[in-house]
């Protein structure tokens, strides 16, 4: 085994890819996740695949007491992937203190626990809506931090700063920050995939709801946008090749390859695609016609954004592979295997 990896929101969508990519690279997983937007089922999808059974512990974040017992029953844990924390724009500008709490908090107590239990190194999940809105596309890692436009991105940014604070302040540990433009798509075998509980905040999976009939329409969110389209544009990037990056990133801080104490990556395809785009290709791909229609703008959304991948490119290694056409075939396979039942 390489070493001791602790994925939080681990049964998540991208949290459950990452655990496949580091068992399969010959690293022991631990997962923990409070199941509030995920179900302990992906455990059997991610052995099924992998031939290994990771361990599970039911446990949420913010419960400090119940993170040390954890540190204190499964010693040896050489880093973390911090995956936990409530992701949906439109959500989050409802509910900002919930936001506020899961992903602040959490972050606090694992960056205040690492010292104690000698771990190396943490890779945070975070996103390009720290970016705002770009006054240069593609967006580079050097593009400046923009006024939050949703509490969501507020709490990226907020957390971006928490780890370069306790960084400087001299903690024992390193830190990957990984920002992430928009990941689509399922696991090629359809073992797992995303799966949300109750209605879907991501595009993707109402798409394949709605595809299904399980959802009676899809909205888009304003077709009046500056865009070629009218609809937003974003960086649609495939969850196997984002998961993959974790991997490289973990190896990166636990072999002592990083250029400083704290390194940012943005992980996208650095190809812009609009929602209306979006659409036709997985029509086009599956061949399943979808009803769709536009309806008022969404508090919070960018207008655009798509990355400029080169520094992952060049410094971390890593590169997105998959089609756009493939990435939604997978989804699309993935959600057919959904309906089926397992």
């Amino acid at each position: 085994m390489k070493g001791k990896i602790l994925v939080t929101g681990g049964t998540g969508y991208i949290g459950s890819h990452t655990v496949v990519e580091l068992q399969q690279t010959g690293y022991e997983v631990i997962i923990i996740d409070n199941l509030s937007n995920s179900n302990a089922d992906v455990i059997d999808g991610i052995e099924r695949i992998t031939g290994i059974r990771p361990a599970f512990f039911q446990l949420d974040c913010n419960d400090r007491e119940g993170l040390k017992r954890m540190f204190k029953e499964n010693k040896g844990i050489d880093g973390i992937i911090h995956f936990a924390a409530s992701k949906a724009v439109g959500e989050s500008v409802k509910k900002p203190l919930l936001y506020y709490r899961n992903n602040i908090v959490s972050l606090i107590n694992l960056l205040e626990l690492m010292p104690q239990y000698g771990v190396k190194g943490i890779v945070f999940s975070s996103s390009c809506t720290v970016y705002g809105q770009p006054d240069i596309l593609p967006v580079t890692e050097n593009a400046p931090i923009k006024p939050a436009l949703s509490p969501y991105g507020n709490t990226k940014q907020i957390n971006e700063e928490i780890i370069h604070d306790t960084i400087y302040a001299g903690a024992p540990f390193k830190s990957i920050i990984l920002r992430y433009f928009n990941p689509i798509g399922a696991h090629p075998s359809a073992e797992i995939g995303e799966l949300p509980n109750g209605v879907p905040q991501n595009l993707v999976p109402f798409i394949t709801q709605t595809a299904a009939g399980i959802r009676k329409e899809l909205k888009v969110f304003g077709d009046d946008y500056n865009t070629p389209d009218g609809s937003c544009i974003r960086d649609y990037i495939n969850v196997v090749d984002l998961a993959k990056a974790h991997v490289i990133a973990v190896e990166r801080m636990n072999t002592n390859k990083s250029l400083s104490n704290i390194e940012t990556f943005n992980l996208g395809t650095g190809k812009g695609v609009s929602v209306l785009e979006l659409i036709k290709t997985f029509e086009k791909v599956n061949g399943v016609p979808l009803n769709y229609k536009i309806v008022d703008r969404r508090e919070g959304d960018i207008e655009k954004v798509w990355a400029d991948p080169d520094y992952a490119n060049r410094v971390l290694g890593w590169q997105a592979k998959e089609t756009l056409e493939d990435t939604l075939a997978s989804a699309w396979k993935w959600q057919l295997r959904c309906c089926k039942g397992k």
